[in-house]
């Protein structure tokens, strides 16, 4: 199973005093969580001030720091929209990086998501495909980006209610079975949601990723202490159903 961390996301510095902002708190912060037992690391690269960013010189930063700080481990950035909404200045800022991640996250419902996933192919960049919805899921079946993509992100983020999420995640995983999809799953929540979406995905084999960026709070409600303290209770889950936690390749 491959457990992918989450360190910050769109969060602001006042939602969890240990969220990683700068590129030296980050690679910090990525240590940590490999060390708790992440294998794989999803990053929101910021800028001077702290906002997210898909600059060059930003992204080149970030990548550099937590690379030295967890060698041989894979990383990978966001794409998305909201960062900059238009999809011109998008597309050159992802032409522009000259220091590359592993693997980049493209939200499959975004204007221009294909032009998007083109760039990074034709960059050598793994591509995550983020399916929110099942229009998401058909849009992928349709597109043909199966061979395309790394790895299908299962995201149910936006639905609070755990039991809901994880219906939600299983009726997504039945559109992309029904048309053969061959590409790994990885499956996460949003908030409290996130930890039913979780156990859900490990019972049927599937990858997950945990962190700040999609809950601040544990299994109980109570608000975590850290990215690594998220990590280490996924790897408890994991064990306790006989799950192995394996390296990304």
């Amino acid at each position: 199973m491959l457990l992918q961390a989450c360190l910050n996301g769109s969060r602001r510095r006042w939602e969890h005093p240990t969220l990683p902002l700068d590129a030296a708190a980050i690679a910090a912060d990525a240590a940590q969580v490999v060390a708790a037992g992440a294998v794989s690391l999803h990053i929101h690269p910021r800028d001077r001030n702290g906002a997210e960013s898909l600059q060059p010189s930003d992204v080149e930063a970030c990548l550099e720091a937590v690379r030295a700080a967890c060698p041989g481990i894979r990383v990978g950035v966001t794409t998305a929209a909201w960062i900059e909404p238009d999809p011109k200045r998008r597309l050159e800022s992802i032409e522009g990086w000259e220091v590359l991640p592993d693997f980049a996250s493209v939200n499959l419902a975004e204007e221009e998501a294909l032009a998007v996933v083109d760039a990074l192919a034709e960059r050598g960049v793994g591509v995550e495909a983020g399916v929110w919805t099942l229009d998401d899921a058909r849009m992928l079946i349709e597109a043909g980006l199966d061979e395309a993509c790394e790895r299908v992100l299962v995201e149910v983020d936006a639905i609070a209610d755990g039991a809901t999420a994880a219906r939600a995640a299983a009726a997504i995983d039945a559109t992309l079975d029904g048309a053969l999809i061959q590409a790994s799953r990885l499956h996460h929540g949003g908030g409290v949601a996130t930890w039913d979406v979780i156990a859900a995905a490990i019972t049927l084999g599937h990858d997950v990723r945990i962190g700040l960026e999609d809950t601040l709070v544990d299994r109980r409600g109570v608000v975590v202490e850290s990215n690594a303290a998220l990590v280490a209770a996924v790897v408890a889950m994991a064990g306790a159903a006989g799950r192995v936690v394996s390296a990304d390749t």
